[in-house]
């Protein structure tokens, strides 16, 4: 998977390594905004008093 991302990014070697490090920081940028939130929303994570016997 990595080495098909690595061959449809284009430019330098250089250039590639940057825009990988890039589209890793948007996904998860991506996932801290709103997958993490939305989870722990519908999985009750935040309800630490709640005790689930």
């Amino acid at each position: 998977m990595y080495a098909a991302i690595w061959r449809l990014l284009p430019g330098p070697r250089w250039l590639k390594a940057l825009e990988a490090v890039l589209l890793a920081l948007a996904v998860v940028a991506a996932l801290f905004t709103w997958v993490f939130p939305a989870l722990a929303d519908t999985a009750g994570l935040l309800d630490a008093t709640t005790v689930r016997e």
